[in-house]
C-alpha cells in the first residue's frame, strides 16, 4: 500500500472536528443554552401572550429535539454525538421565532414552521437513513449478449449493526448479483479503532456472496488506515481486496477487467497510481475502475477506462429542493456529487452510499436516501 498522505484540514474536516468538540459540553451548559434561546425568542414579541407562547414553544421544540437525538443510540439507530446537532437545531428554531416576532407576524404561523423544522429533523435522523433502496442502471458493452448483474455498494460506514445493515444483506440475497463491488469506507470515522465495530464489519461483509466474486477497495485513509482495512478483511475468503491491482472476471461474453485503486485524496499521487496501473492493463474486455473518490474521473476517462464506480460524497447527505447538496467531500466540488455521469466515453457512477459521516456530523439524510446500485451489463 502507498504511504498515507497528510492533507491540510478541509472546511468539512474543520466542521466535523468542531462539532465533535461540542459534545464535550456538560449537559447543564447545553440545557442553559436551550433555555437562553427560548428566552431570546420570547423577547422579540411585543404581545405578552404571544411572547409566552413563543418562548414555551421554542423551549419545548429545542428540548424535544435534544431528546429525539439522544434516543437514537438507545434505540440502536445511530451512534454519534448529539449536542452539536441539538444546538444547531435549537438555533434554527430560535431564529424562526425571532424572525416572526420582529415582523409582528402571527404566532400560529411561527409555531407551525417550528413544527415543520422539528418534523424534518426527525425524518432526517430516524427515517431516511434507513430507507435503503436499489437503483437500477444498465451498461451496454460491445459484443455482450448474456447480461450479468453487478451490484455496487459504497460507504457502509459501520458503527454497529442496525436495521440498515441487516436490510443491506437481505437485499444482496434477494438481488442475487453475479458480481459485487465495494468502493470503500468500511467503518465510521468515530469507530475506526473500535473492536466491536470491527467485529460487526466482518459479520456484515463476511455474508457477501456472488458467483463471480466480491471485490473491494479501501476508502479514505484518514477514516480507515491501511492496517484497519486489512484487519476488516483478514481471513475472509469470500472477497478480494484490490490494492492498485487488476483482477479479470471471465463472463460468458468476454472479460470484465476490474482495477481497484487506492484513493489517497492527493490528486498527483492518485493520478500517478492510475498511470502506473494502466501499464499492466489487460488487453481487450470491459475495463472497470473502482476508486473510493470520483476525483480522478477525468484522467480515467482520458486513459480509456470504460466504466468507473465511486462513492465518498454520500450525495451530500443533506440536500435541499432546487439547491441540491450543501456539501461535498470531493476535491472537484459538486462536479461529480451523486449519480450517473458521462465523462468522455466513460460511464461514471457516484453512489450516495449506505452509511453516514462520523465525528460530530449529524447522523442524518435529507432528500438523499442510501442506495445500492444494481447494474445490468449487456
Amino acid at each position: 500500500m502507498t504511504a498515507q498522505h497528510t492533507e491540510p484540514p478541509s472546511l468539512l474536516h474543520t466542521v466535523l472536528v468542531t462539532t465533535r468538540n461540542l459534545q464535550r459540553l456538560p449537559d447543564a451548559v447545553v440545557a442553559a443554552l436551550l433555555l437562553g434561546g427560548a428566552g431570546l425568542a420570547a423577547l422579540a414579541w411585543s404581545d405578552q401572550g404571544a411572547a409566552l407562547t413563543a418562548g414555551v414553544s421554542t423551549g419545548i421544540a429545542s428540548f424535544g429535539g435534544w431528546f429525539m437525538l439522544r434516543l437514537l443510540p438507545r434505540q440502536r439507530r445511530s451512534f454519534g454525538p448529539e449536542k452539536a446537532t441539538t444546538l444547531a437545531l435549537a438555533a434554527a428554531i430560535t431564529l424562526v421565532m425571532l424572525g416572526f416576532g420582529l415582523l409582528n407576524a402571527d404566532w400560529v404561523g411561527a409555531v407551525a414552521v417550528v413544527g415543520l423544522i422539528l418534523g424534518a429533523a426527525g425524518y432526517a435522523t430516524w427515517v431516511e437513513p434507513f430507507r435503503l433502496g436499489v437503483t437500477h442502471e444498465t451498461l451496454t458493452a460491445a459484443g455482450w449478449s448474456t447480461p450479468i448483474k453487478v451490484l455496487h455498494i459504497g460507504d457502509i460506514h459501520v458503527e454497529r449493526i442496525t436495521d440498515r445493515e441487516r436490510k443491506l444483506n437481505r437485499l444482496i440475497h434477494l438481488l442475487k448479483p453475479d458480481v459485487i463491488v465495494f468502493t470503500g469506507d468500511f467503518v465510521n470515522l468515530s469507530y475506526t479503532h473500535d473492536s466491536q465495530a470491527e467485529a460487526d464489519i466482518r459479520t456484515i461483509i463476511g455474508e457477501w456472496q456472488a458467483p463471480l466474486g466480491v471485490y473491494c477497495v479501501p476508502g479514505t485513509p484518514g477514516v480507515e488506515p491501511p492496517e484497519r482495512v486489512h484487519a476488516f478483511v483478514a481471513g475472509l475468503e469470500n472477497l478480494t481486496l484490490l490494492l492498485n491491482a487488476w483482477h479479470t472476471v471471465v463472463t460468458p461474453d468476454g472479460a470484465l477487467h476490474i482495477l481497484g485503486l487506492i484513493t489517497t485524496h492527493d490528486l498527483p499521487t492518485d493520478r500517478a497510481a492510475l498511470q502506473t496501473a494502466l501499464q499492466t492493463a489487460p488487453a481487450g474486455g470491459l475495463k472497470l475502475l473502482l476508486a473510493h473518490s470520483p476525483d480522478i474521473a477525468p484522467e480515467a476517462a482520458a486513459a480509456g477506462i470504460d466504466w468507473m464506480l465511486s462513492g465518498h460524497t454520500h450525495g451530500g447527505q443533506i440536500r435541499l429542493p432546487l439547491v441540491g447538496a450543501l456539501l461535498s467531500a470531493s476535491q472537484l466540488g459538486m462536479q461529480y456529487v451523486m449519480g450517473r455521469y458521462t465523462v468522455g466515453r466513460m460511464t461514471l457512477y457516484v453512489s450516495r452510499g449506505v452509511g453516514l459521516e462520523g465525528y460530530g456530523a449529524p447522523r442524518a439524510r435529507f432528500l438523499c436516501p442510501p442506495e445500492v446500485i444494481l447494474w445490468k451489463v449487456l
